[in-house]
């Protein structure tokens, strides 16, 4: 059985290297479960993203409570705590409601088309504008 003081030691002299690792881990693998999502991927496929992404999400929480139990509170700890709470919480939409989440990274993939082919028409215009200048 663990000892939470042990434990807690570990938290505290390894915390760089623990969240190190554990927040890209938990970026990269929470990523992958939303563009498993958007490439419309079979359900297996996703859950087994989520639940990878959902143990280093719950991981970070273990360490930033351990964090909160010896009574260390600055912004790194909420900043971490947030992004945990985050991570879990996308990854629990996209095993529970994966018609949703794709409904929202269709929405973002077409407004994001939409900004860059407006700003490819804008810069067009401005060229054809200083083409029109140039020629006079």
């Amino acid at each position: 059985m663990l000892d939470f003081n042990t434990v807690t030691e570990f938290s505290y002299t390894y915390c760089i290297g623990i969240c190190a690792f554990l927040v890209p881990a938990n970026l990269l693998t929470t990523l992958q479960t939303g563009i498993l999502i958007g490439l419309n991927r079979p359900r297996i496929q996703v859950w087994a993203s989520a639940v990878v992404a959902e143990f280093w999400a719950a991981a970070m929480l273990f360490h930033v409570f351990t964090w909160f139990a010896i009574g260390v509170v600055m912004p790194p700890t909420y900043i971490l705590l947030a992004m945990a709470l985050a991570c879990l919480t996308i990854n629990i939409w996209a095993m529970a409601h994966p018609s949703s989440m794709m409904q929202l990274i269709k929405f973002a993939i077409s407004a994001f088309r939409g900004i860059l082919e407006e700003g490819r028409r804008k810069k067009e215009e401005g060229i054809s504008k200083k083409e029109e200048v140039i020629s006079h």
